[in-house]
């Protein structure tokens, strides 16, 4: 199955959300996994981005979905990146 690295950035709405509900952040894996994708793991960051989850999902119309949704709310940014395995990356240049 497709892998997707999903980076992210909190917006003044969304710090104020984590800083008065932290438990909102495992909500985040039910979520995307009630719209067809799989968490398999998740970061909290320093530097530009807040959070980077890696992802895996069927299609890019299913990772689509999730970024639009989660991006809609007006709390958190997010840049979505299609991950190729290196082993998979590597046979396919030879």
């Amino acid at each position: 199955m497709p892998i997707y690295i999903l980076v992210s950035k909190l917006t003044n709405e969304g710090r104020k959300t984590i800083k008065n509900h932290p438990e909102r952040i495992k909500e985040v894996d039910q979520e995307i996994e009630k719209m067809g994708a799989k968490v398999l793991a998740q970061y909290a960051v320093l530097g530009k981005y807040d959070f980077i989850n890696i992802v895996e999902a069927p299609d890019n119309e299913t990772i689509a979905r999730v970024s639009t949704e989660f991006g809609s709310r007006g709390t958190v940014e997010i840049t979505t990146l299609s991950a190729i395995p290196v082993f998979e990356f590597v046979e396919k240049m030879g």
